[in-house]
């Protein structure tokens, strides 16, 4: 892999990780268009994975500050906003069942789920999750009141994010939008509750992959993760802007079109 298509991988990594489309399937979609062929391909996106991490953990530092402060005056047995208490319990809730599904099923995930036709099929499913979670927001009038409850409902909406093609901000901000929540509000509890699962997996295979004997090229590895992280910047700053007042249909239709299109290049093939 040269550095080229390691910009390419960390470029597509960047913009799929945090807009609803899938960064995991179009990374092996990516991967079979352009022929790159890697040895340890999962603990590469671990990598990358991690730069996206940094990119949204900067980005909502005012946000995760208010939530550790929020933390430590708990600790402290100091007086705490009630909305502030709410939305770190929801977070840590919401982390669980992520947790437990990464550990029992992450690794058959990743062995079932590493073709192009699978993935353009769950791309197809996901959709219509997305579709579903328009229709009740259009027919219901957002309340915008987070819980721990929903915390914990969000959190397992986000293990689907487990099969490469379905999106975990796309299935975390419908399952928001299912339990009332704005677009806006939605996916912003969306990417404060992915950074410690992002953080964990990535950490996680990033340290299998030193204690392991594949061969890494390490260079090319840091201009990728350079290069998702610079892009995972810009897509979260566009995605915020653009839910604020549009739907998430251009994104159904994107993933449908590319979906449809796979399907049909394999089946010429």
């Amino acid at each position: 892999m040269d550095f080229t298509q390691a910009i390419i991988l960390g470029i597509v990594q960047g913009i799929t990780e945090f807009l609803p489309i899938s960064s995991s399937g179009h990374l092996i979609l990516a991967r079979d268009i352009l022929g790159i062929e890697i040895t340890g391909a999962l603990a590469f996106d671990a990598v990358l994975q991690l730069a996206t991490t940094v990119a949204v953990i900067l980005y909502f530092w005012k946000d995760l500050n208010l939530v550790m402060q929020t933390a430590l005056r708990k600790l402290g047995h100091l007086p705490v906003n009630q909305k502030d208490l709410i939305l770190l319990y929801a977070l840590m809730i919401g982390t669980v069942p992520a947790v437990i599904a990464g550990l029992f099923l992450e690794s058959l995930m990743d062995t079932l789920f590493r073709s192009s036709l699978l993935v353009a099929g769950v791309m197809i499913l996901g959709s219509g999750l997305f579709i579903y979670a328009e229709w009740v927001y259009y027919n219901t009038v957002p309340k915008n009141i987070m819980t721990v409850k929903k915390g914990f409902q969000i959190g397992l909406f986000q293990t689907l994010a487990l099969i490469p093609g379905m999106s975990r901000s796309g299935s975390s901000i419908a399952g928001g939008m299912l339990l009332g929540l704005s677009r806006i509000e939605a996916a912003r509890f969306s990417f404060l509750l992915a950074i410690p699962i992002m953080f964990g997996a990535g950490s996680k295979k990033l340290l299998e992959l030193i204690q392991s004997d594949v061969e890494v090229q390490w260079i090319a590895v840091i201009v990728g993760s350079a290069a998702a992280f610079i892009t995972g910047i810009i897509a979260i700053h566009f995605l915020l802007t653009f839910i604020r007042h549009h739907t998430l249909w251009p994104f159904i239709w994107y993933r449908l079109v590319l979906a449809l299109l796979v399907i049909y290049i394999i089946w010429l093939s």
